[in-house]
C-alpha cells in the first residue's frame, strides 16, 4: 500500500525513511501562513490548531492519490507563554528567538492526521515540552555560525538530533516528535493498517 507524506520536512521523511517506511513526498500546496492566522484569531488552542493544519496539509493532497493509500499530514506549532512562533526567516530571527526561549520551557505540539481513500481516518497530536538551558550570548553566536543555516527549517530554531542538544536543559516528551513526527504512534497506525507486519 502507498504511504504519501503530505509534508517538505526532510526530517519527518528521514525519520520514516529511517524506520523502514517508504513514503512518497508530495508537499500540500496550502497557505500555512494564513491559516495559523486564522486559528491565532479564533483563540483555537494549540493542539487543535497543530491538528487542524496537519489535516488541511493531508486532505490538500488525498485527493490526487488514487485508491486506498494512506497520506499523512503533519504539522508542529511551538508553543512559547500561548504565542505561537514560527520558523525564523534569517540568522537574526533564529537568534532573537532563541534569546526569547533561553531559560523557559515551551511546548511542541505535533500533529499527524491520515487519510485513506480521501476519508480521515486517525490522527494522533504528541506535546513534548522542552526547556532551553540559560546559555551565554556567546555560546549562541557561536552555535548559530556553526550550526548554520540548517536551523532555519526548524520551528525552534535548534535539531535535538544534533548540535541543538547543546541548547536543552530538558525534554519531556516525544523525541520523535520533537524532530516533526510522533513516529512511534504513526508506526503503530501503519501496521493497524496492514501496511507493516505485526
Amino acid at each position: 500500500m502507498r504511504v504519501v507524506l503530505a509534508s517538505r520536512s526532510a526530517a519527518r521523511a528521514r525519520l520514516l525513511a529511517a524506520a523502514g517506511v517508504d513514503a512518497e513526498i508530495l508537499p500540500a500546496d496550502i497557505d500555512e501562513a494564513a491559516l495559523r492566522e486564522a486559528l491565532a484569531a479564533a483563540q483555537v488552542a494549540t493542539e487543535d490548531a497543530a491538528v487542524a493544519l496537519a489535516e488541511m496539509k493531508a486532505r490538500r493532497v488525498a485527493p490526487s492519490i488514487p485508491g486506498e493509500a494512506i497520506v499523512l499530514g503533519c504539522d508542529q506549532l511551538l508553543d512559547s507563554d500561548g504565542e505561537w512562533l514560527d520558523k525564523p526567516a534569517d540568522r537574526a530571527a533564529a537568534a532573537r528567538q532563541l534569546r526569547r526561549l533561553r531559560g523557559k520551557t515551551h511546548v511542541l505540539a505535533t500533529a499527524v492526521v491520515a487519510f485513506r481513500g480521501g476519508a480521515r481516518v486517525w490522527h494522533h497530536v504528541a506535546t513534548p515540552r522542552l526547556r532551553l538551558r540559560a546559555f551565554s550570548d556567546a555560546f549562541l553566536d557561536a552555535y548559530l555560525e556553526r550550526a548554520g543555516p540548517e536551523v532555519l527549517g526548524s520551528v525552534g530554531a535548534y535539531q535535538l538530533e544534533g548540535l541543538g542538544a547543546q541548547l536543552l536543559a530538558s525534554v519531556e516528551g516525544d523525541h520523535f516528535a520533537v524532530q516533526g513526527l510522533p513516529l512511534l504512534p504513526v508506526l503503530g497506525f501503519l501496521r493497524e493498517q496492514g501496511v507493516l507486519a505485526r
